[in-house]
């Protein structure tokens, strides 16, 4: 008898890294796989990438629409209390044996919880990590609570896990499905990609990726403008954008870059979506990777480029070499692109080792997983405890 999954999917993102994971469901024998599609996927605002699934040939078991058109932090939360309802009907009419979620959006959040107000066990990947200056950070934890399989992407992260009270038999150090996208699928040529988006990549080229700062307020905004500020100080780099997520803030982010680039036609460009095939090819052609966006520092690196991590919103991740971290400031960011354009800066980011695995992250995934349901895996979990001193003054 297959084991019966449901994957929840909320945005271009999150699906871009899942794709290695679910040709691989797809390929074995004991899974029988089916995606529940939600959040931005829906939405003609940004891209409606749901196409891009039915494309790639992914069963779709449920679709749940949530309302996006009010980016502040009232709606964001309305919209996690809609999808919380919906993936609860998707899922209690189809009782899977597992439901399988990745990363930390208000999505994940919605669908753990639904999952776990069912009793049905929830496989979370990318658990363990820190981002400190977005509100992910606590939602993350929040979702490892609601797991009972977690799947990190670094031997420091599966640590973390365990420290949270999770148990070891139960977290598995398995690398990061980005880096089974960077190493093995399929990319187009440079002048391909140029005749698909209307952009060649040609020296120098920046990707860039700004998303809303969730634990800083409306600092998000000076940010992008500290940003913009610095692309004006360089008239002799083309910038190709990727447009931020539904997070809350976004609407005013979105709205700057594309005004900036409308006003800089002859050297900008900026993308709902590239889908995953197109963005991938995109980190292959250009020359910087530039955002505050987790791209820059777990595939990025697989490409052998530089990565410049603006402010507080990836603060806390392990990172390659290749990454430099740098102030939302003006002049720190346009010193920081001018450096990571240097030949000694591109000759290092290109033989730097990444942190987050091999490329076989997909598999070693699928095979814990028809390991954990063969054993009888439930939503049923206990607290494991932690052996370590307490602080002066706390015993007792």
């Amino acid at each position: 008898m297959s084991i019966r999954l449901s994957i929840v999917t909320g945005s271009r993102a999150d699906y871009g890294l899942l794709h290695p994971l679910l040709t691989a469901l797809v390929a074995s024998p004991a899974c029988d796989s089916s995606l529940i599609v939600t959040g931005t996927h829906l939405s003609e605002r940004f891209g409606m990438t749901v196409r891009e699934i039915e494309a790639d040939g992914f069963r779709i078991a449920a679709r749940v629409e949530l309302p996006l058109d009010d980016d502040s932090e009232l709606g964001i939360a309305r919209a996690t209390g809609a999808a919380v309802s919906g993936i609860a009907a998707a899922l209690a009419s189809d009782r899977p044996d597992l439901v399988v979620i990745l990363g930390d959006r208000y999505e994940a959040l919605a669908a753990a919880t639904a999952a776990a107000l069912l009793r049905i066990p929830v496989a979370h990947l990318h658990g363990g990590e820190l981002t400190e200056g977005a509100v992910d950070d606590s939602i993350r934890h929040a979702i490892t609570k609601l797991s009972v399989l977690h799947f990190t992407s670094t031997e420091e992260y599966r640590h973390r896990v365990v420290q949270m009270g999770e148990d070891p038999g139960r977290v598995f150090a398995v690398g990061a499905l980005g880096v089974d996208n960077a190493l093995h699928a399929p990319l187009l040529t440079p002048e391909r990609l140029a005749e698909e988006i209307g952009v060649e990549f040609v020296f120098p080229t920046a990707l860039v990726t700004f998303h809303p700062v969730t634990h800083e307020g409306d600092s998000g905004v000076a940010q992008i403008e500290a940003l913009l500020g610095a692309f004006d100080d360089a008239p002799q780099l083309r910038v190709v954008f990727t447009l931020p997520n539904a997070d809350a803030g976004n609407r005013a982010i979105r709205e700057r870059i594309e005004a900036w680039v409308a006003g800089n036609a002859e050297r900008a460009w900026a993308f709902a979506s590239l889908g995953r095939v197109r963005y991938l090819s995109a980190l292959a052609a250009c020359d910087v990777v530039v955002g505050n966006s987790s791209s820059g520092i777990i595939e990025a690196p697989s490409f052998g480029k530089p990565t410049l991590d603006i402010g507080e919103r990836q603060r806390g991740r392990v990172s390659a070499d290749s990454v430099r971290h740098c102030e939302p400031d003006r002049a720190a960011i346009n010193a920081a692109i001018t450096l990571a354009l240097t030949p000694e800066a591109r000759e290092a980011a290109a033989h730097v080792v990444n942190p987050y695995g091999d490329g076989h992250t997909a598999e070693r995934i699928v095979s814990a997983i028809v390991s954990a349901i063969g054993e009888g895996l439930s939503a049923r979990k206990r607290f494991c405890d932690v052996d370590f001193p307490l602080a002066p003054g706390k015993q007792g």
